[in-house]
């Protein structure tokens, strides 16, 4: 019984031991604070590290965390200044400054907090209304941080950072602000639609009037063609007759093989005989065994013949035909300037535009030839001919 005894004492001794030990030698962590209190007082703050205590006479009242602290708070009804409410959520970033302040100047600072940020954001946000509101977070964060830090100072707090995380109109309000956004970038949908079809129709008016410049100018260059070309024609049919010398008995045999021409067709109902079908019936009969007597004096072939010149003389010296290559040349490059200025027409910005472009070149009208006085008779000469 006495060595039981013995050892229930022993165990009880390190049993005391121990809770001796654990009470006398406290280890602190890093950022944390304990607030120690001596017989109900308090009596110092005890910072990271190890630490001795008096047993059974020094009482770690709190441990208060140093560090940076997040606390978020549920949402708040506000009334704006236009009275509508509004659900705002708030975010508060603080740090203990002064362990002891927060542990015996308010009783749950937390607490304190978060009702101290509920009235001070309805105060702000009263001042305000819905589209401040929604606009002005960072005005509103100042002044809550602002209002929040003044208060909370004397209990060892300060507050870093206020945020709203969160506004919430009512659905009425969210509906009529996105009917609102809606009509606004249909707005702007329907600006740019006109801007493009505005642009569209610049580009085109401008693409046919080029196109109409250079099929003018390209039908230009083709008459002035064809008008040198029909006149060559003519003076050189003018200019072989002349030189064949034909009787007064061909002419009238010419003139008998047109006749059934001009009376051809369903639509002539009359046609006109020419003056000239007399003489040429009178050649007829002249060349049937008619006597010469009844022609001009001196017979038919007897008849005065202009010279038209030598045959190698070239009549069209002083006829210019431009040169095919040339103009297509100049109308590919007509056609090029034309293509840059539509592209240059594409920018919304608008500009005067200049009422002759360079590109544009009218066609000179071609120079008549010089009449010869040699290769065209006098109308005397064409009635004695006659």
């Amino acid at each position: 019984m006495d060595g039981a005894a013995f050892l229930i004492f022993i165990a009880a001794l390190l049993v005391f031991a121990l809770v001796i030990l654990f009470k006398t030698v406290r280890i602190v962590p890093q950022q944390t604070a304990l607030i120690i209190e001596r017989l109900g007082r308090y009596s110092r703050t005890l910072e990271g590290g190890i630490h001795i205590l008096v047993p059974f006479v020094d009482k770690v009242r709190a441990s208060i965390d140093l560090r940076e602290q997040v606390v978020s708070f549920p949402p708040q009804p506000v009334i704006t200044s236009d009275n509508l409410v509004v659900n705002i959520d708030t975010v508060i970033y603080y740090t203990v400054i002064d362990a002891k302040r927060a542990v015996y100047e308010i009783a749950n600072f937390i607490q304190g907090i978060e009702q101290l940020t509920v009235t001070t954001l309805r105060n702000v946000i009263g001042s305000l209304d819905l589209e401040q509101t929604l606009t002005s977070r960072d005005q509103i964060n100042g002044q809550l941080r602002g209002a929040l830090d003044e208060a909370t100072g004397r209990w060892g707090i300060r507050v870093n950072r206020v945020e709203l995380k969160a506004i919430d109109p009512p659905m009425s309000i969210q509906e009529s602000m996105e009917k609102q956004m809606k009509a606004e970038r249909d707005r702007r949908a329907a600006i740019l639609n006109a801007e493009g079809v505005k642009q569209s129709q610049i580009l085109t008016a401008e693409g046919e009037k080029q196109s109409a410049i250079l099929r003018a100018e390209g039908s230009a260059q083709a008459a002035v063609l064809e008008a040198q070309g029909q006149s060559r024609a003519i003076k050189q049919v003018f200019d072989a007759i002349h030189r064949g010398k034909p009787t007064q008995k061909l002419l009238a045999y010419q003139y008998l093989q047109v006749l059934p021409q001009i009376a051809t067709g369903d639509a002539n109902k009359m046609w006109i005989i020419p003056s000239e079908l007399t003489d040429a019936l009178r050649g007829i009969g002249g060349a049937l065994g008619g006597s010469d007597g009844d022609g001009p004096k001196g017979g038919l072939d007897a008849e005065d013949w202009v010279d038209p010149g030598p045959e190698d003389a070239n009549v069209f010296d002083t006829t210019a035909l431009e040169d095919p290559g040339e103009a297509l040349a100049e109308a590919r490059g007509q056609a090029g300037q034309a293509s840059r200025e539509a592209s240059a027409h594409a920018t919304p910005a608008s500009r005067v535009q200049p009422a002759a472009g360079p590109g544009v070149r009218l066609p000179k009208p071609a120079e008549p030839a010089p009449e010869d006085p040699a290769q065209h008779p006098s109308s005397e000469g064409t009635e004695d001919n006659r």
